[in-house]
C-alpha cells in the first residue's frame, strides 16, 4: 500500500483512500501537471480541508504524497540532494491552495533548500474544482532575484514542454561563472555577527577572506550581521541561517566560515540544520599551519593545537560513535566509542607534550652556547604577511621561502649577519602574529615563541601600505605584552615604503614612541632603507653596548677606589 506523509491523524478511510489513489496517476513528461490529476488533487483537499502536497518525479510519476494543516504542508525527508550544484532533485512539488494567497514564502524555502525542480500552487475553488496555477523556479547565479513566480489562470492553459524547460534551466546553472568550478576548491561563504562597531566586524571579514584565500578556498560570498545579542544556538538566529542555506544552495556553496570561535554545540547546530561543512576562524588558521608547517617541530606543535581544539568538540561527532564497544565477549557497557576517542586524543596529547619538551630542551641548549658565546641576538617579529621572511632574506642573502600568503613562514629561520670589526649578530625570522591568534596555537608554539625572550632587539616589521596596519600594530603589541617582551628594545620597521602615501608613511613614521622604540622606513623588495636599518641595529647593539661596556667599567674603577 502507498504511503501517505505527514499529519495524517483524522483523516476518514475513504478521504485517505482518495488520497493513496493519486498514487496512480500519470502526467506526460511535457506536462507539467494534468487537468485530471489537478482536479482529483483539489477535490481530496477541500474534502478534508488541508492543504495536500505531490512530488512528481521527471517521468510523471507521483512519487510521494504529503498532508499538511489548513496552512502548511511539512515534507518529509528527501535524502540526499543530487551531485552537483546545478542539478536539481528531479522532483517537483505541487501544493494546493485553499486561500487566494498563492505561494508562500516557506513553499519557496523549501524550493530553494531542496533544490525542487519547481514549487507551484493550485488553487481549490469552493466547488473543489482548480483553479489558477503559481509556479517559481529558480533563477541562474548572476541574476537580482532567486526564484522566479510565473502564475497561470487555468491548469488548462499550460502550453510549455516541461521537460524542455527544465533541461534548459539545469544548462544555464550550469553554464553560469559563479558556479564554475576551481579544480580541487571548494566554495565558501564567509560569516561575521557583530554585537559591536560594524567597521570592526568588517576588518575582520576582510582578514578572513585573505584566511579563506591563504587555505585554499574559494570565496563565493560575504555576509556581515549586527545583532543586539548573540544567538546561543546558531549565533546568527534561525532566520538567518535559512537564508544562508538558500545563499549557499544558489551559489553551489559547500563550505561556512565564521569570523570567531564557535562552541561545540553552535558547531553542531549549525552543520545539522544547513548539511554544509562549518568552520570557524580558529580551524581554518588551524589548518593553514597544518598546511605551512615543514620540520618535524612544526607538525608536533599543530598537531598538539589541533587535538587540543578538537578535545572539547569530540561530542558532537555523530551518534552512531557513541555506541557500545568492548567488555569481554561482548558482555556489559565497556567504554564508549566517545570515551574511547577521548583516552586516545589524551594520550596522545601527553605523547606530544613529552616530546616538544625534548625538543624545547635541545633548543635550550642552543641558546645557552650562543649566549655563551656573546653573540647578540635579533629577531623578526610582525603581524603575518608583513614581509619579514623578503626582509631577512634581502638583509642576509638568503633564500627562505617567502609568499604573499598568510603564515607563510611557521618554523623558526636563524641566519647570521656580519658587521665591519668581526662583528656578527644572530637574525631570526620568527611565526607571524594576528589579531586574536588562537590560545591553542600560543600554547602549543610556546617553546618556539621562547626563543624571543632571549632577543636583545626586535625588529617589529609592519606592512605600511595596509589600511588596517594601526590594528596589526596593536595587535602584535599585545601578544609582545602577554609575552613579557613589551620592554625589549624595539624598531618599527615600516616595510613597503614604496607601496605607501607619502603623507600616510609620515604620519606612521609619527607613531608610538618611547625609549624603547625607533622608527624606519625600508621595501624589502627594492632594498629601500636597508642601509639605514642595518645602520640603526648596529648602533642600537654594538654602540650601546660599548657605551654600556664602559660604564660599568667606570663603575668597577668607583668602587675599588
Amino acid at each position: 500500500m502507498e504511503q501517505l506523509h505527514g499529519n495524517t491523524t483524522g483523516l476518514k478511510s475513504q478521504q485517505a483512500r482518495a488520497l493513496r489513489a493519486l498514487y496512480n496517476r500519470r502526467v506526460e513528461r511535457t506536462q507539467f501537471v494534468s487537468p485530471p490529476l489537478a482536479r482529483a488533487l483539489t477535490e481530496a483537499s477541500r474534502d478534508t480541508g488541508r492543504r495536500v502536497g505531490l512530488l512528481i518525479d521527471r517521468l510523471g510519476r507521483v512519487d510521494r504524497v504529503v498532508v499538511g494543516d489548513a496552512h502548511r504542508v511539512f515534507l518529509p525527508d528527501l535524502g540526499p540532494r543530487r551531485a552537483g550544484a546545478a542539478r536539481f532533485r528531479g522532483v517537483r512539488l505541487l501544493l494546493t491552495s485553499l486561500r487566494p494567497e498563492g505561494l508562500t514564502e516557506d513553499d519557496l524555502t523549501d524550493l530553494a533548500l531542496l533544490q525542487l525542480d519547481a514549487v507551484a500552487t493550485v488553487q481549490v475553488l469552493d466547488d473543489g474544482l482548480p483553479g489558477g496555477l503559481q509556479v517559481a523556479t529558480l533563477l541562474p547565479p548572476g541574476t537580482d532575484a532567486i526564484h522566479r513566480i510565473e502564475t497561470i489562470p487555468s491548469v488548462h492553459q499550460w502550453d510549455e514542454d516541461w521537460a524542455a524547460s527544465i533541461a534548459d534551466l539545469e544548462a544555464q546553472f550550469a553554464r553560469a561563472p559563479q558556479l564554475q568550478r576551481v579544480e580541487g576548491c571548494e566554495r565558501a561563504i564567509l560569516v561575521a555577527v557583530t554585537t559591536g562597531d560594524a567597521e570592526d566586524a568588517r576588518r575582520g571579514l576582510r582578514e578572513l577572506g585573505r584566511l579563506a584565500d591563504t587555505a585554499g578556498l574559494e570565496v563565493a560570498d560575504r555576509v556581515l550581521q549586527r545583532r543586539r545579542k548573540l544567538d546561543g544556538r546558531t549565533v546568527v538566529g534561525q532566520g538567518k541561517l535559512q537564508d544562508l542555506i538558500v545563499r549557499s544552495m544558489h551559489l553551489g556553496v559547500e563550505v561556512l566560515i565564521f569570523d570567531r570561535e564557535l562552541s561545540p554545540s553552535q558547531l553542531r547546530n549549525i552543520a545539522q540544520t544547513t548539511e554544509l561543512k562549518v568552520l570557524d576562524r580558529t580551524q581554518l588558521i588551524l589548518d593553514i599551519f597544518a598546511q605551512h608547517a615543514k620540520t618535524r617541530e612544526g607538525k608536533l606543535q599543530v598537531e598538539l593545537a589541533q587535538l587540543r581544539y578538537r578535545m572539547p568538540r569530540l561530542a558532537i561527532m555523530p551518534t552512531a560513535m557513541s555506541r557500545l564497544t568492548g567488555g569481554i565477549g561482548g558482555r556489559g557497557p565497556g567504554e564508549t566509542k566517545l570515551e574511547i576517542n577521548r583516552r586516545r586524543a589524551q594520550e596522545r596529547v601527553t605523547r606530544l607534550e613529552r616530546q616538544l619538551r625534548q625538543l624545547s630542551r635541545s633548543r635550550t641548549t642552543r641558546r645557552s652556547r650562543r649566549e655563551r658565546s656573546g653573540i647578540p641576538v635579533v629577531s623578526i617579529v610582525g603581524y603575518t604577511n608583513a614581509g619579514k621572511s623578503t626582509l631577512l632574506n634581502r638583509m642576509t642573502r638568503s633564500e627562505v621561502i617567502a609568499e604573499d600568503q598568510l603564515f607563510a613562514t611557521l618554523d623558526p629561520t636563524t641566519r647570521r649577519m656580519r658587521f665591519p670589526e668581526q662583528r656578527e649578530l644572530v637574525l631570526t625570522d620568527t611565526v607571524g602574529f594576528i589579531e586574536d591568534l588562537p590560545k591553542t596555537l600560543v600554547a602549543a608554539f610556546k617553546s618556539t615563541l621562547e626563543e624571543l625572550e632571549e632577543a636583545d632587539l626586535l625588529l617589529h616589521v609592519l606592512d605600511a601600505s595596509d589600511p588596517d596596519v594601526a590594528h596589526h600594530l596593536d595587535a602584535v603589541q599585545g601578544v609582545l605584552a602577554e609575552l613579557g617582551l613589551e620592554h625589549t628594545p624595539q624598531i618599527l620597521v615600516w616595510n613597503k615604503a614604496d607601496a605607501t602615501d607619502p603623507v600616510v608613511l609620515r604620519e606612521l613614521l609619527q607613531g608610538p614612541t618611547g625609549p624603547a622604540i625607533d622608527h624606519i622606513a625600508v621595501s624589502a623588495i627594492s632594498g629601500e632603507g636597508l642601509d639605514a636599518l642595518v645602520d640603526r641595529i648596529e648602533r642600537q647593539l654594538f654602540r650601546r653596548g660599548a657605551a654600556q661596556a664602559h660604564r660599568q667599567a667606570d663603575s668597577d674603577r668607583v668602587e675599588s677606589a
